[in-house]
């Protein structure tokens, strides 16, 4: 998520990029019902007919619930991810839309991104309890940085994607706990939080635009903003607000933020640091133009 989390859900639009470090999902089909899954968070095994729930595994069970009828025989899934799942980085979204892409591949379709973006947004918010944009999962599907409203699914691509530098904070609040923090904050300021909302989405617009035409100095000074609303809607803390002013100090980076619902995770910096060692994780991370694909294995 680069800018317009949390008034995303309030209508108004947001700007999410895909990463070069990609969710990969192989299936092979079996000749019963059994389907095991494999990943670096675990084992589990379990049949078409049971899908007993697993906490590791609940997004890519999600996944194939929602895919159930059309399944004719049992299946092993080995998911791989290229970056740690502790980042968070929307990687939940990433294992369900791989997950519904590795299902379509196997019964000779070609996932639309239309449908993985319509199936996987339906299927995070029914894990996380109703709460969740979809701007993630979108990501996922069409690749690319996009311009992305919840109500409307609509999408829309940016011509060239920014170069970004990613630090994780050391830790993380799931998102739908963040969300209900946001919440009582609204219902005790309510006209005040619709105003901030308006002003997201009014800023997400205008560095969107900037981005069309490749002005990263205009758009970072609209994510410094942005960062200064998620702050009065009260999503950062110490360690988010040092790790967004340290980038700022680098002259490579134009503007900086925190990305994703707050309270932990990530804080993004738009362009490629000249400086390595943060004192946390970093990633010089790429934007991949590729969204979901699938294809035969040998």
């Amino acid at each position: 998520m680069l800018m317009g989390e949390h008034a995303v859900l309030r209508g108004q639009p947001a700007i999410v990029c895909a990463i070069s470090k990609r969710m990969k999902v192989s299936l092979a089909p079996r000749g019963d019902a059994a389907v095991l899954l494999h990943s670096a968070l675990g084992e589990h095994e379990t049949t078409l007919d049971e899908l007993a729930p697993s906490e590791s595994f609940r997004f890519v069970l999600g996944a194939i619930r929602a895919c159930r009828d059309d399944l004719k025989q049992g299946f092993e899934l080995e998911i791989k991810s290229e970056m740690s799942h502790q980042m968070g980085l929307g990687s939940s979204a990433a294992v369900t839309v791989a997950t519904l892409a590795a299902l379509a591949g196997a019964q000779g379709k070609e996932p639309a991104p239309n449908d993985l973006l319509e199936t996987g947004a339906r299927i995070i918010r029914k894990v996380q309890g109703g709460v969740g944009s979809g701007a993630d999962v979108a990501a996922s599907a069409f690749g690319g940085c996009l311009r992305f409203m919840a109500e409307t699914r609509e999408v829309v691509k940016l011509p060239k994607a920014p170069q970004l530098t990613v630090l994780y904070s050391g830790s993380k609040t799931p998102t739908p706990e963040v969300i209900a923090i946001v919440e009582e904050h609204r219902k005790r300021q309510p006209g005040s939080f619709d105003e901030l909302d308006a002003m997201i989405g009014k800023v997400v617009q205008r560095a969107f635009e900037a981005a069309g035409h490749g002005d990263w100095a205009a758009m970072g000074e609209l994510m410094n903003i942005n960062q200064g609303l998620m702050d009065a809607l009260g999503v950062n803390n110490a360690k988010l607000a040092e790790l967004v002013f340290a980038l700022r100090e680098d002259p490579n980076i134009h503007g900086s933020k925190i990305s994703g619902s707050g309270l932990g995770d990530c804080v993004v910096g738009l362009g490629k640091a000249m400086r390595s060692d943060w004192g946390v994780p970093s990633l010089a991370v790429k934007v991949d133009p590729a969204g979901a694909t699938a294809e035969a294995l040998p």
